[in-house]
């Protein structure tokens, strides 16, 4: 596969046997002479069902050899032939001129992704017809006989028919139509047309103007980058547009074909663009990538580009990935993508630089504007170094040794770049590439480059250097655990993220906490100007390090600890320092837990969870460092609730490691949160509000968030005046991709079960649910459900048919469990997740209920099954707790039973969980 020396392409008869499918049309023409529309017909028919039989070989082969580039030259190879094919039976038994005059001439060229003479199986083909200056209609009739044949046999054909001349205006004018003719490739009819068109384009079009089509193509790249979803690591990648995908591949040889004059990619090795590692490089990547999307189009029926979840597996399988100990064989396929993926990256900054050492590619705008302040300082000394210079406001080398002379640069280039607001120079960062080998056992113990590093890691910008010194490998090599963790995509749908760049990112979050200013961390921020001075660089590295063990057998957050107390020592911690940067690691995923699952209202939730922190300094830290963490998940994961959530547990915890003492005790922080409202809610008259406020347990104040609070008093007051027994209102958080049902009803004992059985009916998945009850017996439940119309009318639409439903149940007009099991019988494919069922049940998180917390494959209609089956175990529901995180599903709910007494019989327990853990992998609802 690494091979440079080009393989000889397999014998044609084995793709395709022109010759045999030639005489049968030849027979065809014979047989249906005189009657047009009937030869086209069955030669159409023919020729599909020689098309399905080479696709299915092809598909075979591949599967057999998984060699992508070569299915997809096969694949060409096919189409070629089909289209030569049907080019001489057009000119031969349809459109025949026995003496052709000199304007029934045609040149028929393949352009565009054809024209690279590769093709996935579901691509579309885009052909040109060029015809001389005096055309005549027979140049338009064999046209039009090859693409309807092409039409009937299911193909999607882009086309242009057009004279020498006219492509040549076109080309100057337009950087698409000069794109597909930059790849145009001869298939069959007159020679000479075609060599006038590529020998005018070069001369008319190509020569001069190298610089404006580099400029284009990048800006088009850059903008495919924007729609794509700019992350190379985004965990469900497009596999043709996005970063690193086969478009940025074909970006760089169209940039290298328009400024060398290069025609095949052994000649970017000729001219120098790529050295033979490089080459290599491009193939491989290449090869690749066409080993995926030729699966992906086959195993998907359709042009698919995305590689989804639901995809992933089987291309891995069908790739030959397996299973390592904490590894799937989905997360070391995907591994192998990224790193691909950042490996055509590498290559595009590469080409860059040597373009802009030609001047075929204009300098960053920054230096330009910077020239004018130091018009001398093009090349200039970096300061305190005279190892690296500054190169149109770049760092750069100042000798070609000077990793080899002092391996410590290798950390101090990033620092210096950093600490001097400069880019990085392609050419400085090809060279740090070709010496990681210099990062040994000497340099990773060195102090001082340890102490380069702790630098970049705690100063501004630490992300963007962090991110160049992991794309370089610098990272990996430094902190070998993180090496480890490169390109490491973890098969759910939480993460957006491959594990790496979710740890960049989260260390750039912290940085955002730590500037303040932010509405979306006030609570962070606050904490981060109160730790203790000598806990900011725990901060960060806990931070850096808090998934590093991912992918491992053991848990992650003990495996972490145990890397931090190898780790922090090197970075100049001491014991007391390495001890707490353990702890956070390992206790990293705890806050969130309590926070989105338990009940806050509980005084042992708050007791349990203070002896985990112990003191309040270590309960800032494990703040913050949460915070940071889902923030980095991805967009529209932390919000306003999970915010204000976080804020409660804090501060409910507060008093019990202080002794009673805290900053803002329960009572005065429940009398705030109602001060706040009553001062952002002035519409009502202060008899009426102070009623209102009245209504609704403290809980209610110090768990939901202002904005939230706002917008229920008005839905409660506008539902009470218009006589309402049950209302609803719909929200729309375009953040989470969610719809928010808010709910009031007269409280029920089994109204969540009505409720999550009403949207498993109507299809809805519910991924999170906040509940509350009113003072006066009113239940106030607000239900976010996965969306599933692009339309807010139509998610609108939907969320009233629940809420009809739910008045229908509850009046006793309709059976909810016959409905669900109807809903569920045309319920679609299972997902692609396994996540391994969990049911707790127990006595040490609350002194009044039993807690049973639930974990499982999230699927429509859960919750319903739920509290149906706790129901049916004769046990009363006090409240429940429900969070998504991607595919798994965990809910809490707090019960006793039926007289209010905890659960405590162990065989009761044993029950519960049988029962429970039944229901999870089932996939029968319960009716």
């Amino acid at each position: 596969m690494d091979d440079i020396v080009k393989e000889a392409p397999p014998e044609a008869d084995e793709r395709f046997d022109t010759a045999r499918i030639t005489a049968a049309v030849d027979a065809l023409a014979a047989e249906h002479a005189g009657r047009e529309d009937v030869f086209r017909a069955a030669v159409a028919k023919l020729l599909k069902s020689e098309m399905v039989t080479a696709r299915a070989t092809a598909q075979a082969v591949l599967l057999k050899d998984r060699h992508g580039r070569r299915c997809a030259e096969r694949l060409c190879f096919v189409q070629d032939e089909i289209i030569r094919i049907l080019f001489d039976a057009a000119t031969r038994h349809l459109y025949h001129s026995p003496i052709p005059s000199g304007a029934e001439r045609m040149a028929v060229v393949a352009t565009g992704g054809y024209g690279r003479g590769l093709m996935a199986p579901e691509s579309d083909i885009d052909l040109l017809f060029i015809l001389p200056y005096k055309q005549t209609a027979w140049g338009e009739q064999v046209a039009e006989a090859i693409l309807y044949c092409l039409w009937d046999m299911g193909l999607k054909v882009g086309h242009a028919t057009r004279s020498v001349d006219e492509s040549i205006r076109q080309a100057r004018g337009d950087m698409t139509i000069r794109t597909a003719i930059l790849e145009t490739r001869f298939l069959t009819g007159d020679r000479p047309l075609y060599d006038e068109l590529v020998t005018r384009f070069d001369k008319e079009v190509v020569q001069g103007n190298a610089t404006e089509f580099v400029t284009a193509k990048l800006a088009e790249r850059e903008e495919r980058h924007r729609r794509a979803g700019q992350s190379r690591y985004l965990v469900e990648p497009n596999v043709k547009d996005g970063k690193g995908g086969l478009r940025d591949l074909h970006t760089l040889f169209w940039i290298a074909k328009y400024v060398y004059r290069v025609r095949d990619t052994d000649e970017l090795l000729k001219r120098g663009v790529f050295d033979a590692q490089e080459y290599r490089t491009f193939r491989r990547c290449a090869d690749f990538l066409w080993s995926v999307r030729c699966n992906l189009h086959f195993f998907a029926g359709r042009a698919e580009e995305r590689l989804s979840f639901d995809m992933q597996r089987e291309i891995a399988v069908r790739l030959g990935y397996t299973s390592h100990p904490g590894m799937q064989d989905v997360e070391r396929f995907m591994k192998h993508y990224f790193l691909v993926a950042k490996e055509v990256g590498d290559l595009t900054a590469i080409l860059c630089a040597k373009l802009e050492n030609e001047q075929a590619k204009p300098v960053p705008v920054l230096s330009r504007m910077m020239a004018r302040f130091r018009p001398s300082a093009a090349r200039r000394r970096v300061p305190d170094s005279d190892d690296f210079i500054v190169d149109n406001n770049r760092i750069n080398l100042a000798a070609p040794d000077v990793f080899r002379h002092d391996p410590v640069n290798l950390i101090r280039i990033f620092r210096l770049a950093q600490k001097n607001n400069l880019a990085f120079h392609p050419d400085a960062m090809r060279t740090v590439t070709r010496s990681l080998k210099l990062i040994n056992p000497e340099l990773r113990a060195d102090p001082e480059a340890n102490r380069l590093f702790m630098e970049i890691l705690t100063s501004n910008d630490a992300e963007i250097v962090l991110r160049r010194m992991n794309e370089t490998g610098v990272l990996g090599h430094f902190i070998r655990a993180f090496g480890k963790i490169v390109s490491m995509m973890q098969f759910n749908m939480y993460h957006h993220y491959t594990v790496d760049e979710h740890l960049i990112r989260c260390i750039g979050f912290l940085q955002e906490i730590e500037r303040g200013g932010s509405d979306e961390f006030i609570v962070a921020s606050d904490l981060m100007r109160k730790i203790r001075p000598e806990h900011r660089a725990v901060l960060y590295v806990a931070t850096l390090l808090h998934d590093i063990a991912k992918g491992r057998p053991e848990d992650h957050s003990i495996a972490g600890a145990k890397v931090a107390r190898r780790l922090c020592p090197r970075l100049g911690f001491n014991t007391a320092d390495t001890e707490l940067t353990a702890w956070l690691i390992e206790q990293h995923l705890t806050m969130s837990t309590v926070a989105q699952s338990r009940d806050l209202s509980d005084r042992k939730t708050i007791e349990n969870f203070a002896a985990v922190v112990q003191s309040v300094e270590q309960m800032k830290l494990l703040t913050i460092l949460t915070t940071a963490d889902i923030r980095g998940v991805g967009p529209g994961v932390w919000n306003g609730w999970k915010a204000q959530l976080i804020r409660t547990l804090y501060h409910e915890t507060e008093p019990v490691l202080t002794g009673g003492f805290s900053e803002f005790d329960r009572a005065r922080r429940i009398a705030i949160a109602q001060a706040e409202f009553r001062e952002a809610f002035t519409e009502w008259p202060e008899q009426e509000l102070n009623s209102y406020v009245a209504r609704h347990y403290p809980a209610y104040w110090l768990k939901v968030e202002l904005p939230r609070k706002i917008r229920q008093a008005r839905f409660v007051r506008a539902s009470e005046q218009a006589g309402h027994k049950l209302a609803i209102n719909v929200g729309f958080d375009e953040a989470r991709g969610v719809t928010e049902l808010t709910i009031l009803a007269m409280d029920h004992p089994w109204l969540l079960s009505i409720i999550a059985g009403a949207c498993a009916s109507a299809g809805a998945n519910i991924v999170d649910a906040q509940i509350y009850t009113t003072t006066d017996g009113r239940a106030l439940d607000t239900i976010a459900i996965t969306r599933e119309y692009d339309r807010d009318e139509d998610e609108g639409r939907r969320a009233t048919r629940i809420g009809e439903m739910i008045e229908e149940v509850l009046e006793g007009k309709l059976r909810l469990p016959e409905v669900v099991a109807r809903r569920a019988a045309s319920r679609g494919k299972a997902r692609p997740f396994v996540v391994e069922p969990e049911v707790a049940v127990n006595n040490q998180w609350s002194d009044r209920y039993t807690v049973i917390e639930v974990s499982g494959l999230d699927r429509p209609g859960l919750l319903y099954e739920l509290t149906t089956a706790i129901s049916k175990l004769n046990l009363n529901i006090a409240s429940a707790h429900v969070a998504t995180f991607g595919e798994r599903a965990r809910d809490v709910f707090y019960v006793t039973d039926l007289l209010g007494a905890q659960i405590t019989a162990p065989t009761r327990q044993a029950a519960i969980r049988s029962a429970l853990l039944h229901l999870l992998t089932s996939e029968k609802v319960a009716a």
